[in-house]
């Protein structure tokens, strides 16, 4: 059997589309060789070379030129929170202009909407639409938690006596004047309800999840990030979620928080927080599986102890 020849070393390790390949002088036949895997018409990957997101997008962008990443895709791009079946579609999204021909490729979804320029980013070299336009792109396909917890992180900013600041993907600001200027958009109304559900200062999305959590419970309504300060400890201390009038907070402790440095940080902390006189209520990802109600009577209680009444 023959032996197919090597390929460049611009095409070996990656994807390709057919016009990269005949610029290489690579011919027709060798593109139709078993080492090669066809995943849609006019694009070839290596058989057992593994394809980061933007490498599986890239051949595809040489073949729709007029074409920008959206949707889930972008989501998946920018690193958007999304439920796990949407993080892991290998569909590949692109939008192409209104009265465009439709695209119709394997693996690929296409659309057709007029973006303005405003819209699209260039990131690396790969054009996309920008965070808002791809947040409400997406927001057909996610509930309303899942949807707030999407524009929590895009919207996220905090500077903190510890860590370096966070910068917020796209101000909240921002955000709203985007959504105010949609018109005929599907699904404007439960994006609107999102977004005055969205708050600045989350750090993930079972923060967020907890936070509306509370708010569908009837409890008052907790300051994100709130910082604790008293004359009684040596330093302030930031709780994710706190309520200055009642002194109770709630801390949501991922899975970062079981290693010995993070316990030591956290130690110190709820040792601070006691000596403020505040009291703390930690709830971690298990907890949030379980009903509602449940999840949140150790923080009904506290409330109640310290002067809430409903």
């Amino acid at each position: 059997m023959r032996t197919a020849s090597e390929l460049p070393s611009a095409l070996a390790q990656r994807s390709f589309a057919l016009p990269e390949s005949d610029a290489c002088g690579v011919s027709r036949g060798r593109t139709r060789a078993r080492d090669l895997r066809t995943v849609s018409r006019g694009v070839r990957v290596p058989v057992g070379v593994e394809q980061s997101l933007a490498q599986r997008i890239r051949p595809h962008l040489v073949l729709l030129p007029d074409a920008v990443v959206s949707d889930v895709t972008a989501a998946q791009l920018y690193g958007m929170p999304l439920p796990p079946q949407m993080e892991a579609e290998d569909l590949l999204h692109f939008t192409r202009p209104a009265g465009s021909a439709a695209i119709v490729r394997q693996g690929v979804q296409g659309h057709r909407r007029g973006l303005s320029p405003a819209e699209i980013e260039d990131v690396a070299g790969i054009p996309l639409t920008g965070f808002a336009r791809t947040w409400v792109d997406v927001a057909g396909r996610l509930d309303l938690d899942s949807l707030v917890a999407a524009a929590d992180w895009m919207v996220s900013a905090h500077r903190r006596d510890f860590g370096p600041p966070r910068i917020p993907k796209i101000p909240l600001a921002e955000l709203h004047s985007y959504v105010a200027s949609l018109h005929g958009t599907r699904f404007l109304r439960r994006i609107e309800e999102a977004l005055a559900l969205v708050r600045v200062g989350v750090d993930s999305p079972p923060e967020t999840r907890l936070r509306l959590m509370m708010l569908r419970g009837g409890l008052p309504e907790f300051t994100v990030n709130c910082r604790i300060e008293s004359p009684r400890i040596h330093r302030a201390v930031w709780s994710d979620l706190g309520s200055p009038e009642y002194r109770v907070c709630i801390e949501y402790d991922g899975l970062h928080h079981l290693t010995p440095e993070q316990q030591a940080s956290d130690n110190e902390r709820d040792a601070l927080t006691a000596l403020a006189g505040w009291r703390q209520i930690k709830v971690n990802r298990l907890q949030l599986r379980q009903p509602e109600a449940a999840v949140l009577a150790p923080a009904r209680r506290a409330l109640r102890d310290n002067g809430w009444h409903r």
